[in-house]
C-alpha cells in the first residue's frame, strides 16, 4: 500500500456514498452519522482549506448534508464544482441529455417498483437496489439509446447504471480541483469505493499523492470515519487500519 503524504503538504479528496457514508436503499434515505461534519471542519482547517467531496450527487445534496464542512465540493462527477467553500459553482461545458431519454427511463423504472430514476443536471441514474431483477433490462435499454450518440457515456455502480456526458469524471474532477488554491501544490489523498472513484484514484497517484479503497484499506466506511476522526484529533494521519 502506498504511504500518505506528511499531513501539512496533503490535499484530502473523499467521495460520500459508501464512502463517508453508508449507502441505503434510496439515494434520500442516506443518513450523516453524528459528528462527521465536525471532523471534516477541523481537517479542512487543518489543512488549510484543502479538502473536498468528490461525489456523482449534485453539488446541492452535498451541501444539504455537509453543510460549509466540506473547503470545496465537487458535484455529478465533476460536472459542477465549487473550488472553495462560498464560492461560485463552475460547470463545463457538457451536454446534457435529450428528453426523450428520461422520458424512456422514466417509463422503465414504473415497470419495477422500487426502482428509481434520479436526474442530474448533466445526466441520470437508473437505481434497482430495491429491483434487482431489472438490472439486465435497464442496461439493454440505456445501451441503445446511447447507441451512435456521442457526446455520452454508460457507468456501472453500487446497483445502479448511470448516464453521464463524456468528460464528466472524478479524475477530470480531482484535475480542476488541484489547479486551484488551496489545493494547487498540494499531494492528493483520494478515497472512495466503487468504480466510478477509480479514475480519481489513478489522477491521485499520477501527481504524487496516493488513491485508496474504502474495502481494501478501511474495510467500510464506519473505519473510514473512525480514521478520519483520529486525524483530526491529532492534527496528523492515523495510523491506517
Amino acid at each position: 500500500m502506498d504511504a500518505l503524504p506528511p499531513f501539512q503538504r496533503a490535499a484530502l479528496l473523499l467521495d460520500m456514498d459508501g464512502t463517508l457514508i453508508d449507502l441505503a436503499a434510496t439515494p434520500d434515505a442516506v443518513v450523516v452519522p453524528p459528528g462527521l461534519p465536525e471532523t471534516l471542519a477541523i481537517l479542512r482547517d487543518r489543512l488549510g482549506g484543502a479538502l473536498a467531496i468528490v461525489s456523482g450527487r449534485p453539488v446541492e445534496t452535498i451541501d444539504r448534508l455537509f453543510g460549509n464542512a466540506p473547503g470545496a465540493v465537487a458535484g455529478e462527477h465533476g460536472g459542477a464544482i465549487r473550488h472553495r467553500s462560498g464560492g461560485a459553482v463552475e460547470r463545463p461545458d457538457l451536454p446534457s441529455p435529450p428528453a426523450s431519454w428520461l422520458e424512456a427511463a422514466e417509463a422503465a423504472v414504473g415497470r419495477y417498483p422500487g426502482a428509481l430514476l434520479e436526474r442530474k443536471a448533466r445526466g441520470f441514474a437508473m437505481h434497482f437496489r430495491q429491483a434487482p431483477q431489472a438490472a439486465d433490462e435497464f442496461r439493454a435499454l440505456l445501451l441503445g439509446l446511447l447507441s451512435g450518440t456521442p457526446g455520452f457515456e454508460l457507468h456501472p455502480a453500487h446497483m445502479l447504471w448511470e448516464v453521464r456526458p463524456l468528460g464528466a469524471d472524478k479524475g477530470r474532477a480531482v484535475i480542476a480541483l488541484m489547479q486551484h488554491l488551496p489545493f494547487a501544490g498540494r499531494l492528493p489523498i483520494f478515497i472512495g469505493d466503487d468504480v466510478t472513484d477509480e479514475d480519481g484514484m489513478r489522477e491521485a497517484r499520477k501527481r504524487g499523492g496516493v488513491g485508496y479503497r474504502v474495502d481494501e484499506v478501511f474495510r467500510d466506511p464506519n473505519g473510514v470515519r473512525t480514521w478520519l476522526r483520529r486525524s483530526a484529533e491529532s492534527g496528523d494521519w492515523a495510523a491506517l487500519p
